[in-house]
Formats: C-alpha cells, structure tokens, sequence
C-alpha cells in the first residue's frame, strides 16, 4: 500500500537530511529472459530471475500475458524472492509472456516481457519412400521433411546403416535450412540407402526417416552440363545486430561447380567474413549495418556459370541513447524527462507510472518520447518508465521521481560562520537553505534591513554581493529564508582585510657560476591574516628538499627570501615568490642569468674523408652567457685509449730501436711495433738499416709482419761484439715512412765464458740462510762483456730440480734465504755473457743451524731505582733438534713508541739505564747460532720520578715478577708494537 502525500513528504525529507533511513524506489538488479523447455521432461524446473533493490525492499508480483498469476492458489509456481519458478511447466498452458513487477512504498517497476516456449519434435511418419533412379554424372536432391517440430534443428544423413555418415565435400551438401541432401555429380559409389537424421537442439531428441534408395540408370552416363543453382538464400533476408549470418549455396552440376561469392556493389567482402564447408556456407559474424546489401553465390565449371542473389537487411532492437534518471523536484516545478533510443526502425515511445499506463492530461505531456509535466504536486511522485519499441523488440528504462515540500531549513547547508573579504574587493555571501518550493531571501546586517544599491545586489538563488568592499561593510549578515511551509535563518561574520602588498621584490640577477645570492620577497600584511610564502621556479614548485644543499627559505615572519648558495648552470631562470593569505594572493618574478662554461656544440658531423683528412663541422652549442673564444677538437680510433686533441699525424717510426746478444755471427736488432692505429693503411711494415760503425753505406731488409719486434743478421763475416749503427723505418701501400733515429747496437759475442769461478766457499748464516762466495773472473778468461753470475743450490734429492740466484757482474756473493732448518745444501756457481753461461764450478756444501728455541725467556723480574732499571729471567734450555743458546738480547723502548735499541748479553740478567722522565716496553730473547728465539711477555716499566724510586736492588718489595700464565698482572702490556 503506498503512503500518503503527507508521509511522502516526511520519509523524503529525512532521507534527505542523510539519516539512516534513506528511501528509493525499486531498481531492477536482474530481469527475466526468453527460455525455450523441453515437452515432456520429468521433474522440470523453469525459472525466471527477478530481483529489485529498494528501501523499503520491493515485494513482487508476476503476469503471465497480461493476467495476474496468483501465486497463492497454484501451486505448480513458486515464488523464490523474486523469482518464478515454474514446475513441471505444460506446452498448452505454460506458454507466453511473463513480467515481473517490483514495488515498494516509493511505486512500482515492470521488468521486460519473457518468453517461455517449448521444444518438441515428433517422429517421421512410417511411409515408405519411393527409390531415386538418375543415370551417372547427374545431379540429385534427396529431400528430408522434417515431422512437426518446435525450436532449432540440425540435420545429418546416414548412408546404408548407422554410423555411416554421408561426409560433406564441395560434391555433396547438407542445407541446414531445408534438411536436404545436395549431391552435384553423382557416382557409382553414391548407390545406396539414404536416411535423414534431424536433431532437437534444445529437446536433445533425435529422429530418423524411412530410407531413399539411391539407384543409377542403365541408360548411359550424363553429359557434362552447366551449373544449376539448387540452395539459396531469400532475395531480402533480416539480420539483427550483432547476430552471426550464414547465407547457404550450393549447385549441381557437372564437372562439379566451384562456388566462389562476391557482394553485389562490388565492395570487397569483410575481413570478419568464414567460409564454410567447401564454399558452401558464408558466414558473417557480429552482423553490423555496414554488412548489410546485396551478396552473390557464383556456381562456375567448364560448361558455364549461374548467380544466385540476395539482399541482407539490416534491424535493431530498440537500445538506450539517453536513459532517464531519477529526479528530485519540488512542488509547484516543472520537469522534462528526456527518453531516446537507437534502433531500426525507429522506436516507438510510451511511458509507465507505477507499472501502469501514464495517464495524459492538459499539465502532462509527450512530444518525441520526452515526458513534460508542469506545476508538479507530491501526488506526482512515483517511479516512471519509458519503454521504446519496434517490431524486434522493446526496452525499458527506469527512474523514481520525488516530489519535495518542506520548510526552509539550513542544516544540510549551513551558512560560512566566517567569510574574509579584502578592501576594494567584491564578496559573495551564500544562502542556499533547503526549501520546497524554493524559498524568498531577505538580508538583515546587524538589525538593520540590507537594501539593494549600486555595490550592492541580491542574487537569483538568494545570496548578497557586495562589490568595493570597505571596512565599513564588515559585521555580522543574516539570511532569512521563507516559503508557504514556513521560515528559517541563518548569519555569517564578514571581516575586511587590507591587501598584502610586496614591499621588497626578487629583481633580476646575473651571477657566474659558483655564486651565491639571496631573492628578496618582502611583504607588508594585515595584522589579522597570516601569510605564506612559495617559490615556484621554472613553473614548478621549487623542490628544497631535492635541492635542499643550494635552496633556502631565509628571513622572518614576514619574509620569504630565498637564498641559493652555489649556484650552478640548472638553477637559471624565473623565479617567482608567491604570497598567500586565506584572503588574497600576491606575487613576484625575477630572472636568473648563471654564466659558466659553454655547453656541448651540436650536429657534429664528420665529411668529405680522404687517405690523410677529414672535414668536421658543428653548429655552436649554448654558451651559457659566456662568449666562446675557441674550440678544441678530440678524436679516438679503436685502438686508442681515451679521448686525444685531434691533430695532423704522421706516419711514425718504430720506437725504443735497440739489440744486441744472440749466437755467434749475429746481430740482433729490436724496436716497439707501431700500434695499429698508427700504421694508416693496409700493407705495413718495416724497413731495417744497418751498417758498421764508420762505414757509409746501409744495409737494408725488409720485415713485412706488422706484429714483428726484431730482426736477426746472420754473417760469418760479423765480428763478434762489434758496435753497429741500426735504424727502423716503416711502409705501407701508400709508400714508406721516416726512420727512427739511429741507435748503436753490438753484434752477439764470439762465445759464452769457458772458465768457472774459483775459490767457490759456502757457509750457514742461521737456520734459513746460506752465504756463497767465490773469486771474480779474470776479463781475459771471458770471451765478452761479463754480464753476472749464476748460483745454482739445491738440497740431496733435488738435483733434478735445483733453484737459482743470479747476481750482476761485479759482486762475488750471494746470500740464499728461505732455506730449511739444520739440512746440508749444495751449491755451485758460474758466470754468464749475452751469449750464454760457462761451466759451474766444483760444487760447495753448508749445513743450516738448527731452529732457536721455541721457548722463551721465563719468570722475568725487575726492580727500579732512580735512573737503572735491574732484570733477570730464567736460563733458556734449548730442544735437542734447537741451536744452543749463546746469550741473551734485551729489547727496550720508551711507551711512546720511540725507537727500538738492544742490549746484547751472555747472562740472565741486565742492568738498564733509563731516564725515569719516561715509561718503557721491555722484552728478553735468547740468542743462538740459528737466530734469536722466542720473545718473554712484553714488559710496561712506568714512568718514576726521584720521589717515587721503588728503593735499592736488594728491596724484596721492589721486585716485579711478570708471569706469562697471569695476564691482569699489574704493569703487562698488551702490545709491545
């Protein structure tokens, strides 16, 4: 039951208001579809979906081809929510349109009508068909005629027996429009029984037809005869957007037609466009306008060709362009309601309050599909549907109307308790109180009636504007609304501000790069106000924490400078202080020139190349407000490392010409290759010159490897050690280059030394070291320039396998380390020129030391007078496999790491004269034949002065063992370096 005027007035007004009850009619969620069922199907469910939303929820109702159904007294329906279910629905009494109507207090909705039909098929009646004769290479229709049927079918031919399918190829087709067997040419292989399948799609039945035998005649075989066009599609077909099209055709004849198919206006067909079985089928998906016209089938053999035709109409459901939507009015308004759709041909419209007809009257009007209702009333209100039709179908679109009518009320929108305004300004005071109808606005200022003057001008939708605002004009304005429901007011504080003004703006600045500089921007502000200052830079807002190490904001409350500090070639520009208050904005812009260095030239391009120059040009680069006074130009090859100033390069010469040594008879010479990126073209190599000092004439060759380092002179004619003048020159395909300067280089020496060191004597230094001396050989023994000596040592086993020292010419000795404690090595020497080594000389022997000890110096003491300093340890024991011990050093230094002296002594104990100004470090080594052993615990003796001497030698107190096993012992130190 709908609710009275009044209550309408009351729930819309509080949903209104933002409460929880917020009322709005039904709105269809889902809406029943077109359903095809199965006849005879046990336990059958059919159901239609409806649901609405709404507050207060719809309840629902459902009409079965415009007659209530009641759903109270049959039971073979149900009502599910919203939902109808149908039980075990009948083919008689169940079929035709259903609609579902939602309502709740605020009206009523239709849903779209639904159509339940029923499936069925029935069987082939029993007769027999009579037998099909055609002779050989003639064509033949076996027709199907499907029995009564409702829904789609398909169709499928069995030949002789189940399952033996007839398979479609371009000789024979299945028209799934008529049922019928096509075959073009038929072939002894064709004879047989044929019996039509058709198939229920929906009711997933299948029934079979008597056989057609198919005979041939024993007249003769068929000539061969053009096509003749059997299936074809309607000359004017419709299609319905968006639908798939199949358009069949198929011919006999013989030889077997081709089909091919072409629109009629010659465009060329669809992309979208699949053709099925062998030609036979044309399918167009997503059927669109522009598919729509005339299409052809070409059937075509040798004998001839036929063209069937047919035009593809286009139509459309009725589809929503503009829907309506819910509207809120109040009474005494008028409303125009819009309704348009698409589709072909163009809908029809009619419009529904409430699930009902729309009533017209003088106030209530329709033109075009649009709804006009004048002067409205709470007893318009409803929920309105235009429906748009054609003969394919219809469309619904839904709204709720409201109609209000209240008293004027601010709550949902209150009047600015405070609204700033700056002197010669204009402001605008707002009133916009809730009212239906529309309220009467009248002002008060203070309790004096505002009046309209030339500042001063009340606006359509109730508000004040005061244009010129002085101080005067500040105080307190109430609006007071009114309408035939009643009155209400509400007020707002007005305050008048001076403008801010800039008083020291940024000016435009050129700085170098490197710089810093302050941007002033400097403002005068009402007391009343607050301001805040922002730089923007480049039309962006400058990004202090970005660039937090160049930009800051510097000064007082009423200032914004910005200070950048280092200034670099990105921060040049404009630079603009905006100043900000709840009233007004101001601003200010300067720019920014930063000079440094140029930037890169652009467009550089490399032209007309030649063997030995190129051509560079450049378009100038930004100079960054510098003037550019020159340019530097830089070049890299592959083979080069970095950039290099460009330059003229000639071919070069080889470097670091020299030589020497080698066999006898020889003469070596040696240079640096030329690197490839210096060698300028293909076919380099290198020229070598020769010739004996203080002859005239060069001996010239050629080395033709670029790679090449050196090159060897063999002639028995060559002296041996003889000095030569050398120089390498180079060439390439282009011709030869200079030479590098001459350089003296010797030929090889006429053999290696003959004679072996005497006097060889080897002896241990420690537990790793061996010192092996011997006599220089005398110049006459050798047979060149004495080049060093080579020591060769080695242990028992390791002959094969000996290590070796060499040591210059001149020296006699050489000292071996890293050698293994107490093992007896071999050694043997022998000298060595440019053209090899002489003989070793007889071999020596030395035994190493043994290892020092591995102990060290234990319970060490000490005791302190004014300037010495007395220690004493325990006597070292050496291991059998360690050396003897010979004495002891004692090592000392001050605490502030000054440097290290030794004491040498063959006792336990030592007496030390130390200043007592500083502190020491004190450690004790025994010392052996293999080298010292073992360091004691560091010792830390601490500064003294005469007043606090630790008294004489022989005070027990004044002893100071140190334990290596106690570590928090007081004076230990816990690092002697």
């Amino acid at each position: 039951m709908l609710l009275s005027w009044k209550q309408m007035v009351l729930l819309s007004f509080i949903g209104c208001l933002g409460g929880e009850l917020l009322l709005h009619g039904p709105v269809f969620v889902s809406e029943p579809r077109d359903s095809m069922a199965p006849v005879g199907a046990a336990d059958q469910r059919v159901t239609f979906n409806c649901e609405a939303r709404g507050n207060p929820s719809p309840h629902y109702r459902w009409q079965l081809n415009g007659s209530d159904i009641n759903l109270g007294v049959e039971s073979r329906y149900e009502l599910n929510r919203g939902d109808l279910v149908l039980i075990n629905p009948h083919r008689d009494r169940d079929s035709g349109s259903y609609q579902c109507f939602a309502t709740n207090a605020l009206g009523t909705i239709v849903s779209r009508e639904a159509k339940l039909q029923f499936a069925y098929l029935e069987n082939f009646k029993t007769k027999m068909r009579r037998a099909v004769s055609v002779r050989e290479g003639q064509g033949v229709v076996l027709l199907c005629g499907p029995p009564p049927h409702s829904g789609e079918l398909s169709y499928a031919w069995i030949f002789n027996e189940y399952p033996s399918f007839v398979e479609e190829d371009g000789r024979r087709f299945i028209s799934q429009e008529t049922g019928h067997l096509y075959v073009a040419k038929v072939e002894p292989s064709d004879v047989g029984n044929y019996t039509c399948v058709v198939t229920s799609v929906v009711a997933a039945a299948r029934v079979l037809g008597s056989p057609t035998p198919l005979m041939l005649r024993a007249d003769g075989v068929m000539a061969e005869y053009e096509p003749k066009i059997e299936v074809q599609f309607p000359e004017t077909l419709p299609a319905a957007k968006g639908s798939t099209v199949r358009l069949e055709c198929f011919a006999l004849g013989n030889p077997v037609p081709r089909i091919t198919w072409r629109r009629g206006d010659g465009r060329p067909l669809p992309r979208k466009v699949t053709l099925r079985k062998f030609g036979g089928v044309l399918e167009i998906p997503g059927f669109e306008q522009e598919d729509a016209g005339s299409y052809e089938c070409l059937a075509e053999n040798s004998r001839g060709r036929n063209v069937a035709r047919g035009r593809l109409t286009y139509y459309a459901k009725p589809h929503w362009v503009q829907l309506i939507r819910d509207v809120e009015a109040a009474v005494e308004e008028s409303l125009r309601w819009d309704c348009r759709a698409g589709g072909k041909p163009k809908p029809s419209y009619r419009w529904l309050r409430n699930g009902e007809a729309l009533a017209l009257e003088e106030r209530i009007q329709l033109e075009n599909g649009a709804l006009s209702i004048v002067n409205l009333s709470v007893a318009d209100a409803g929920m309105f549907q235009c429906l748009a039709e054609n003969k394919h179908g219809l469309a619904y679109s839904s709204a709720e109307l409201r109609v209000l009518a209240s008293a004027p009320d601010f709550s949902t929108a209150p009047m600015k308790k405070l609204v700033r305004a700056q002197v010669g300004s204009a402001v605008g005071l707002d009133c916009r109180p809730r009212a239906a109808p529309r309220a009467l606005c009248s002002w008060k200022r203070g309790g004096v009636t505002v009046r309209e003057d030339g500042r001063i001008s009340f606006l359509k939708d109730g508000g004040l504007s005061i244009a010129n605002v002085t101080k005067a004009d500040a105080g307190t304005y109430t609006c007071f609304a009114e309408n035939q429901f009643g009155t209400a007011n509400d007020s707002t504080r007005l305050v008048v501000t001076d403008p801010t003004r800039i008083t020291v703006a940024p000016s435009n600045m050129d700085v170098s790069v490197g710089e810093s500089v302050v941007l002033p921007c400097q403002v005068r502000h009402d007391p009343l106000l607050d301001v805040a200052f922002t730089w923007y830079f480049n039309g962006a807002l400058a990004d202090f924490q970005k660039d937090g190490s160049h930009l800051e904001k510097v000064g007082g409350s009423s200032s914004g400078d910005l200070m950048i500090r280092n200034i670099q070639l990105k921060h040049a520009g404009k630079y603009v202080c905006v100043v900000q208050s709840v009233v007004d904005s101001v601003s200010s812009a300067a720019d920014l020139v930063v000079r440094g260095s140029p930037g890169p030239p652009a467009n550089v391009q490399v032209e007309e190349i030649t063997d030995t120059t190129a051509q560079v040009s450049w378009t100038e680069g930004p100079d960054n407000h510098s003037p550019i006074t020159a340019y530097s130009v830089q070049a890299r090859t592959p083979f080069s490392v970095g950039w290099q100033a460009a330059r003229t390069v000639p071919e070069v010469s080889p470097s670091e010409v020299s030589g020497g040594g080698g066999s006898r008879s020889e003469l070596v010479i040696t240079w640096e290759p030329v690197p490839e990126e210096l060698q300028n073209g293909e076919g380099f190599g290198y020229v070598v010159a020769f010739r004996p000092l203080g002859v005239t004439t060069w001996i010239q060759t050629v080395v033709t490897s670029p790679d090449a380092p050196r090159y060897v002179f063999r002639n028995e004619s060559i002296v041996p050690f003889a000095p030569y003048e050398v120089k390498v020159g180079v060439y390439n395909n282009k011709g030869e280059g200079p030479f590098s300067p001459v350089a003296t280089v010797f030929s090889a020496e006429e053999a290696e030394p003959t004679a072996a060191p005497a006097h060889v004597w080897a002896h241990s230094l420690s537990s790793s070291e061996i010192e092996v001396s011997w006599s220089a050989i005398p110049w006459k023994l050798s047979s060149g320039h004495l080049l060093g000596y080579e020591v060769r040592y080695w242990t028992s086993g390791e002959e094969g396998s000996p290590h070796r020292v060499k040591v210059v010419a001149g020296e006699t000795a050489a000292r071996l380390h890293g050698l293994r404690s107490h093992l007896v090595y071999h050694a043997a020497v022998r000298a060595y020129n440019s053209a090899g080594a002489g003989p070793f000389s007889a071999t020596v022997n030395a035994t190493t030391k043994k290892t020092p000890p591995s102990q060290p110096p234990g319970n060490v003491v000490w005791n302190a007078t004014d300037a010495k300093v007395f220690l004493s340890w325990e006597q070292v024991r050496a291991k059998e496999n360690e050396s003897e011990v010979t004495g002891y050093k004692v090592f000392y230094r001050t605490s502030g790491q000054g440097g290290l002296q030794v004491l040498s002594t063959n006792r336990t104990s030592a007496e030390l004269r130390l200043p007592v100004q500083e502190g020491y470090v004190v450690h004790v080594r025994a010392t052996t034949a293999g080298g010292d052993g073992a360091s004691s615990a560091p010792i830390r003796i601490p500064r003294r002065t005469s007043s606090d001497a630790r008294g004489s030698p022989s005070a027990i107190a004044s002893v100071h063992p140190v334990s290596r096993y106690l570590p928090a012992v007081l004076f230990v130190a816990h690092a002697l370096w």
